[in-house]
């Protein structure tokens, strides 16, 4: 122990000393007060380290202590500055370049149990034979019960070339599929094509390094088979490469046009981002379809597109991740991920939405008040405002889901129902048509009623919260009779619910089913048959003068 210490010691010093050399021999080193206060705590942590290790009761572990402290140190700055120990290095890949190696699924946990939810279409899974529903049992025979998703995912990933043995549950019938592990990329655009005559549509997943080079092609597909409009839909994208945001917004501007603009601490870091490319189309008019799910390169996407006022945004308000991070390559196959910079669009805004520098310990970020943002003008001279994201040009409010049918989903009983129409009904016509019938909906309706769950109403909470209110004040007992018929309406009724609520639970019910024979592109063909968002944006490509007028041209 005396001799593991003395070797300890020498080497933290050694690293102190020389950071303090660092610091001080450095030219862009902040004040001396700075470089004091970083040593001091340093030195404190490792002694910290020390007298655990000569005192604490148990064997320390100082892996996942070093990997807590340090995710617990970058927590203090902003969301997206974070640690990657080696076990995540395969996280981040997928991250950045929407690759992985494994089998090609979607997992998820139900109970003692992880099942297949979701297999890619032509990966190895869905070749192999997996199936949406299968209940993964053992994985290279080893039991996958009561096992995280996180343990099973690591379990089923692995190197190209490589087979793992998996045995599921398909109901009732144990199963066995030998996978072929392979290099998994994730589509940047799970879906493009014509959804009218002159429209043409693509949807954007991510944005990895592919990002720009599939929605060119997408789009040049489109143009050939006569595409007048165009859609591109950044819902639920969450972001990544900032150069392939610019890609794409250059596809529809000239040549030189500034995009964004990143400002850090750091003068490196104040960069201008321009189109370096002769554009795709100039004259296309173009909808941009979001929602609080469109973050970071979508927002510069879509924000530059309506700063310079060339396509018109639909949807609801982006999430507003205004910041720019990189990633850096550290000791041992680690990494870290900084946010080094803000960026801004062309008007001179910066969506970023959360004051992330709260300090207050558990305290969440708050939303930047109104009296400090400012508002910005786009080339036509358009108000958009900082500091909340992008808000699109023609908002459509999307209904939240009832009580009942968010109970369901959930619970995974439209998961589970779906597995067991795809065993009744082997086959399916197509996506975009497929209803579920009335015949079919009762089905439903049956096994849902034979399941075992609760749920709650809003209006019935409020409702409990003035009788209790009521009762307080001494106004309940005269009141009583009314209290009692208003809440005999509110009051949760599965069978009544699931007829009052058909249309949502059907357009569910349809989508996951659908999912079962044609996978993610399925998805996205059946979602056309209800999606507000989507037809609100065709009918404004298919006005001309209600997409000029609302920019302004």
């Amino acid at each position: 122990m005396n001799h593991f210490m003395t070797s300890k010691n020498k080497f933290s010093g050694f690293i102190i000393a020389s950071f303090v050399a660092l610091i001080f021999a450095s030219p862009r080193a902040t004040a001396q007060s700075n470089g004091f206060e970083m040593i001091k705590h340093l030195e404190l942590i490792d002694q910290i380290y020390e007298h655990l290790d000569k005192y604490y009761v148990d064997e320390p572990q100082p892996g996942k202590m070093s990997v807590a402290g340090i995710t617990a140190m970058l927590k203090n700055l902003d969301p997206y500055t974070v640690f990657y120990p080696e076990s995540d290095i395969e996280d981040f890949r997928l991250m950045t370049t929407g690759q992985y190696g494994g089998i090609g699924a979607i997992i998820t946990k139900m109970k003692d149990y992880n099942y297949i939810s979701e297999p890619y279409q032509d990966k190895p899974a869905q070749k192999a034979g997996l199936r949406a529903g299968d209940k993964i049992l053992t994985i290279d025979g080893k039991d996958m019960k009561s096992k995280t998703t996180e343990e099973v995912s690591d379990a089923l990933k692995g190197p190209k070339g490589t087979t793992v043995s998996v045995k599921v549950d398909r109901n009732g019938q144990t199963m066995t599929f030998d996978v072929a592990r392979d290099e998994i990329k994730l589509p940047d655009v799970p879906y493009s094509g014509m959804i009218s005559s002159t429209i043409g549509y693509v949807k954007l997943d991510g944005f990895t390094q592919t990002a720009h080079n599939d929605v060119k092609t997408a789009f040049l597909d489109l143009k050939s088979k006569g595409m007048k409009e165009f859609v591109l839909d950044l819902r639920g994208n969450g972001g990544g490469l900032l150069i392939e945001a610019v890609k794409i917004v250059n596809m529809f501007v000239p040549k030189g046009q500034t995009v964004v603009t990143t400002k850090g601490r750091v003068a490196e870091e104040n960069r201008v981002y321009q189109t370096l490319e002769e554009p795709l189309d100039l004259q296309i008019p173009v909808t941009v379809l979001i929602d609080g799910g469109s973050a970071s390169a979508s927002e510069i996407v879509s924000g530059t597109l309506q700063d310079l006022d060339r396509a018109v945004i639909v949807g609801e308000t982006s999430f507003g991740k205004g910041l720019v991070q990189r990633s850096y390559d550290l000791k041992y196959g680690t990494k870290v991920k900084l946010t080094i910079a803000k960026y801004y669009t062309p008007s001179g805004r910066c969506v970023q939405r959360l004051e992330y520098y709260d300090k207050e310990l558990g305290s969440k970020p708050e939303e930047i008040p109104d009296s400090l943002l400012k508002v910005f003008k786009t080339v036509g001279g358009r108000d958009v405002m900082e500091g909340r994201g992008i808000e699109p040009d023609v908002k459509v409010e999307i209904k939240e889901l009832s009580r009942l049918t968010s109970t369901l989903f959930t619970n995974n009983i439209l998961f589970n129902y779906a597995t067991n129409y795809v065993i009744a009904n082997p086959t399916m016509a197509d996506a975009k048509t497929f209803k579920l019938t009335e015949a079919e909906y009762n089905a439903f309706k049956e096994y849902v009623l034979k399941q075992d769950f609760t749920y709650s109403t809003a209006s019935e909470e409020v409702l409990k919260k003035v009788q209790k209110t009521a009762e307080e004040e001494g106004y309940y007992d005269e009141s009583k009779a009314e209290f009692e018929a208003l809440m005999s309406k509110v009051t949760p009724s599965k069978s009544r619910d699931l007829d009052k609520f058909a249309d949502e639970l059907k357009m569910l019910l349809e989508n996951e089913i659908v999912s079962r024979y044609f996978y993610q592109e399925g998805r996205v063909l059946n979602s056309f048959n209800h999606d507000d968002i989507l037809i609100k944006a065709i009918s404004i490509l298919e006005n001309k003068s209600s997409y000029n007028t609302i920019l302004k041209k």
